[in-house]
């Protein structure tokens, strides 16, 4: 069932199913006549005034037995890391930084008979009706095995013994709830505690050796280390096996238990357990066996520790939190520690987990009953795994020698050296091991792409790609594929002929690059030459690559502004005109070069269209006026396209009298298409390539060509014709678009709507020709002013290629198959582009023609062929060598959830232009399913359907997944215009792997505890309003926004520092920017907030939100793992809802 569609189609969450059933209150104690809760993840009612004490701990909610020390652990002792400190990385996990956990000391959750101390919660905002729904569905519990087919006597006092075995698995000890037995023909299987999703409906018998005891547990089987699901800990590197009852040398296997049945007693198991054993350790292991958990002592009590890609019990803090806010509020109170036992629950009714409804957005009664919930913590945290990679791989440099290398991630500062691979920040793959065949491949469901960005800028710390000169000969390539000369080409025969590594077609080495081959084969020149021990690399093309067999004439700018009436009154026009006149000494030049030979020319517009000539030899520049729009010509030749230098006074004039010239305008009516026409005609007489930066106002209703309707429909939102909102109108912008890709012309578009502009139709030819689209809704001076011109002068400065050409070569058993960017294909293997910036990616989707060969691998090559702005033509190309695989462990092993997240945003988006968005989420939720069912069935270890099992590589898929399906593309809000959604869209289309990151799974800083004297900062949170605490200031940024959010609780010292007023209710309500104070935390502030729109492409607008203010809904509606007002599920609800799909998938 799909986990978006609209709430009236689900059955709501909370009122009765069929047979009905109903949930007990917390601990199993009625609550007579007090409050009850909306559910946990809705609107929060409120965060600790003051912090709650540190003592009483969330407890297992029955009585277990007595541990050694007999009493409770204190939380900062218990709650260890689900992860050892850095050995969860996305991908193999290397030997050497492997760090082992140590043992806790054997002590168990709490004292028996004693019940967890209730934390006290301020409400903030009213329960509303739209309250967050946790799935019912993750409530079943399974006693194996039991003849009863009733629940408990309900007389029994909280944690009262009875005579039922242990349950062989069940659900997390969250401290709030109290489970209930099915009876057999309702039972759902049993689960893994360190789990804690949905059971099925499939009753399972229990194993005999589930009796009670105190010592030490007895030999179960263990769960298959392959799968890091949810049993004990397993090394993520190890195929597809089971664990003998015992492993030799090894401790004894565990079952893992979760919290028991009311009157039931645990077996006391391991609470040590290391995610990554080193080699060293004395354990015997069995081959292709990951190790054990290091040995126990005997007697030791407690609960396992969450294992990688699992969901566990025990859990460190999440780095960063604020140490004091608790994890999750504890609804409803309870005795204390010696308190009376709890009155008896109301009687139960059955559940049918299949029965539940996909998470939606339901209307349901403000007061709900409390309910069972999942510990948000016990699920995979995107924030621990980024951290974790940050502690394990920043330190080390990333070499790039070996093949099939999974880099470090996106989010991960570290520094790459090229050995003969293509550095990550040129090309990132979704899998890094690729499948031997495409019965494989079919059957993992894993896309195999790769997201390339061709001329990505590189930190200071390393060499940009070394350029290669073979003269007038030309790079050495393949005879029959036409591969360029790479590390992995083999020479043969003395080194006279190569064999393609590509092909296997063998070539003449020309005599110019003969070199003998030393004892192991290698060239001796191997390490002197970029091209045979480098990954990327460049060649100067020779004439024979140039358009008409000539050499290219220098690139052109040509500005292009609207001067209608809204333009001119809202001071747009001025504030151009008076930027361009410094930013024409900033074009973009050759690195060597003493200045840019980027000519530049200036045009205006409304209804008609006005050329300046600008020639050096004029006093004042000259206007000609072109009225006919329907025939464009340029009506000058000659000083239209001008050296800046040398024309510098009569453009300083120009810019100066334009914003004068059209002061008094009362034209509000512009044309669109006979703007790009004329561009496109001018370069064409220049015969250069180019960019037009062309400033827009409103849709095109002029009579001309190309002009427009509004069809700003909102009514056809999630109807069959919504996918008509993201097509242009005409086709006439695909044939102009197609004319400027020949001619190298790339067009930038800034737009300045304050109503419908049908961004869907503009947007075409800047995308098809490689180029941007910046959009300022509501333009206003003082507010956009910082953010227009910042970009603009990132865009006018950044390094850019003209009239490119990129193909993707493979090696034989592959081939490119679909493509996704900003660019025009005109045949089925060259991605042609008018302009190729440093921040375009083109990504790649590749399918299997042939099996490959294990030993071999498989490789990429992608080549670019592009003019400089120093206008040379130049040749950058990529190796990439992969692994290639036959066990699906291995696939599983060394993918990359970002990469795969952003390939299948890319995928989505572009299917909304032939689909329902309804179609479009579905799918994405179905190939999810199928990857997740697939590792499932082959790669884990047979266990009960009723546990969640995630590869290690992919335990984040589930929550970046569900970003991707509530971003506003795919399901958008009343308040999200068609524009924004067009524009979006083509955004993230051709987005790179780290913008589309945080983009989907904002960044969320907690700020008062950044040490203004170090440059580190504090560790994120995750994108929750459960996270936030009234004390604490966020930082939250996705790559376009920064939103700064005040608690109404925060230090009146704090916010006199930030601020510069003296209370929380003297902060202006919607602040664009922060105040420069003199003081060490304000300068600390503007320096985080300048690193943030440092690392970004797009110049990021600040907005101040106060707690409880109308603006609060946009900042909310960026945390990510909560329930959204569209309709949008909370990451626990769609992490049960995956469950469901993959359960239905493997029955």
């Amino acid at each position: 069932m799909n986990v978006n569609q609209p709430p009236h189609l689900a059955t709501p969450y909370m009122q009765p199913q069929p047979g009905g059933y109903q949930q007990p209150p917390y601990g199993d104690q009625t609550v007579p006549g007090g409050p009850q809760y909306p559910g946990y993840n809705g609107p929060m009612q409120g965060y600790p005034q003051h912090p709650p004490s540190q003592g009483p701990m969330r407890s297992q909610p029955t009585s277990g037995p007595p541990t050694t020390a007999g009493s409770a652990v204190p939380r900062d002792q218990l709650l260890y890391n689900q992860y050892g400190q850095g050995d969860v990385q996305n991908g193999p996990a290397s030997l050497g930084n492997q760090m082992q956990r140590p043992p806790l000391n054997n002590q168990s959750y709490m004292q028996p008979g004693t019940l967890p101390q209730a934390t006290s919660y301020q409400q903030y905002l009213p329960p509303s009706s739209s309250a967050q729904q946790i799935t019912n569905q993750m409530m079943g519990m399974h006693i194996g095995g039991t003849a009863t087919s009733a629940p408990p006597p309900t007389g029994l006092p909280y944690g009262a013994q009875n005579s039922l075995p242990p349950s062989s698995g069940s659900f997390p000890a969250s401290g709030s709830n109290v489970y209930t037995p099915y009876p057999n023909q309702q039972s759902p299987s049993p689960m893994n505690l360190a789990q804690g999703m949905p059971p099925t409906s499939q009753p399972q018998v229990l194993p005999p050796q589930t009796q009670r005891f105190g010592g030490p547990p007895p030999p179960q089987r263990l769960p298959s280390p392959q799968a890091p699901g949810f049993g004990p800990p397993q090394s993520s590197a190890a195929p597809p096996s089971s664990y003998p009852s015992q492993l030799p040398g090894g401790p004894p296997p565990t079952s893992v238990q979760g919290p028991q049945l009311p009157g039931q007693h645990l077996p006391a198991s391991s609470l040590t357990q290391t995610n990554h054993v080193p080699p060293s350790q004395s354990q015997t292991t069995m081959p292709g066996v990951s190790q054990g958990p290091p040995p126990m002592p005997p007697g030791q009590g407690g609960f396992p520790l969450q294992q990688n890609g699992s969901f566990g019990q025990v859990r460190g803090p999440q780095p960063g939190y604020p140490g004091n806010y608790p994890r999750a509020p504890n609804y409803g109170t309870q005795p204390g520690p010696q308190g009376p036992p709890a009155p008896p629950p109301p009687a139960q009714k059955r559940l049918d987990p299949d029965s539940i409804p996909s998470p939606q957005l339901n209307e349901l009664q403000p007061q709900q009953k409390t309910r069972h919930r999942i510990d948000p913590d016990a699920i995979p945290s995107p924030i621990q795994v980024i951290e974790d990679d940050r502690n394990n791989r920043s330190s080390e440099p990333f070499v790039t020698a070996l093949r099939g290398q999974v880099p470090p991630l996106v989010t991960t500062n570290f520094i790459v050296k090229d050995q003969g691979n293509a550095s990550p920040r040129y090309i990132r793959c979704t899998s890094y091991n690729f499948p031997a065949s495409s019965d494989m491949a079919k059957q993992s469901q894993v896309p195999l792409a790769a997201v390339i960005k061709p001329l990505a800028t590189l930190p200071p710390e390393e060499a940009p790609p070394c350029v290669v000169d073979h003269g007038e000969s030309g790079p050495v390539r393949c005879n029959r594929c036409k591969a360029y000369m790479c590390p992995y080409m083999q020479f043969i025969e003395g080194g006279r002929r190569f064999q393609c590594c590509f092909c296997s077609c063998v070539t003449e080495v020309p005599p110019h690059y003969f070199q003998h081959l030393d004892h192991t084969g290698k060239r001796v020149d191997c390490y002197d030459r970029p091209e045979l021990s480098m990954g990327s690399y460049e060649f100067t093309a020779t004439v024979d690559y140039c358009k008409n067999n000539k050499i290219p004439n220098p690139p052109a700018f040509i500005f292009m502004i609207d001067v209608s009436y809204n333009a001119v009154k809202s001071g747009l026009v001025a504030l151009i005109c008076e930027e361009l006149k410094q930013l024409i000494d900033y074009l973009p030049r050759e690195g060597n070069m003493e200045e840019s030979v980027i000519r530049v020319g200036f045009v205006t517009y409304n209804k008609v269209l006005h050329f300046y000539n600008v020639k050096s030899s004029l006093a004042q520049p000259q206007m000609m006026v072109v009225s006919d729009v329907a025939d464009m010509f340029v009506p000058l030749l000659d000083g239209f396209l001008v050296n800046v230098n040398e024309s510098r006074t009569v453009i300083t004039s120009l810019l100066d009298q334009i914003p004068e010239l059209f002061a008094d305008t009362r034209e509000t009516e512009t044309v669109f298409a006979p703007v790009v026409q004329a561009g496109l005609e001018a370069l064409k007489a220049a015969d250069c390539a180019g960019k037009l930066f062309i400033f827009h106002t409103s849709l095109p209703i002029a009579e001309a060509p190309g002009k427009l309707k509004n069809k700003d429909d909102k009514k056809l939102i999630n109807t069959d014709k919504e996918k008509t909102l993201f097509q242009p109108q005409t086709n006439f912008y695909n044939s102009l678009a197609q004319e400027c890709v020949a001619q190298g012309c790339c067009v930038d578009l800034f737009l300045f709507p304050n109503q419908f502009l049908d961004v869907a139709t503009l947007g075409v030819v800047p995308y098809q020709t490689g180029g941007s689209v910046y959009k300022y809704t509501f333009f206003q001076l003082e507010t956009d002013k910082e953010r227009f011109l910042n970009d603009l002068r990132r865009d006018v400065q950044k390094d850019i290629g003209f009239d490119a050409v990129m193909r993707v070569r493979t090696s034989t058993g592959i081939r490119a198959t679909d493509f996704f960017g900003a660019f025009y294909m005109s045949n089925t293997t060259d991605v042609e582009l008018a302009g190729l910036d440093c921040d375009k990616t083109i990504t790649v989707e590749f399918k299997h023609d042939d099996k490959l060969n294990e030993d071999t691998g498989a490789l990429l090559q992608c080549a670019v062929l592009y003019t400089s702005c120093g206008g040379q033509r130049r040749l950058r190309v990529h190796n990439m060598a992969l692994n290639c695989c036959t066990q699906l462990a291995d696939l599983y092993r060394n993918c990359e959830t970002d990469t795969l997240i952003n390939f299948f945003a890319k995928f989505a988006y572009r299917g909304v232009l032939s689909n329902p968005t309804k179609t479009v989420r579905d799918s994405l939720i179905n190939q999810s399913a199928q990857i997740l069912a697939c590792y499932r069935k082959n790669c884990a270890s047979p266990s009960s359907a009723g546990q969640l099992i995630l590869p290690e590589c992919m335990k984040l898929l589930p929550v970046y997944l569900n970003c991707v399906l509530k971003s506003d593309v795919l399901q958008p809000g009343p308040e999200v215009s068609i524009d924004d959604r067009a524009y979006i869209r083509q955004l993230v289309l051709s987005m790179d792997v780290a913008d589309s990151h945080v983009f989907f799974y904002p960044r969320l800083l907690p700020l008062t505890k950044v040490d203004p004297a170090s440059d580190s900062l504090s560790v994120a949170i995750r994108s929750s309003e459960e996270r936030l605490s009234k004390g604490e200031i966020y930082l939250l940024e996705n790559g376009l926004n920064l939103f700064i959010w005040v608690g109404a609780n925060v230090q009146q010292s704090l916010i006199q520092n930030l601020f510069g007023v003296s209370s929380f209710s003297q902060i202006e309500s919607n602040m664009g920017a922060l105040p420069k104070l003199d003081n060490p935390i304000s300068n600390k502030m503007h320096a985080i907030i300048t690193s943030f729109r440092a690392q970004r492409p797009r110049y990021m607008k600040l907005l101040v939100v106060k707690q409880d203010d109308k603006l609060e809904m946009l900042f909310k509606h960026l945390l990510v793992e909560d329930k959204n007002l569209n309709g949008g599920a909370s990451y626990v609800d769609f992490l049960c809802h995956m469950h469901k799909e993959i359960r239905q998938l493997l029955s």
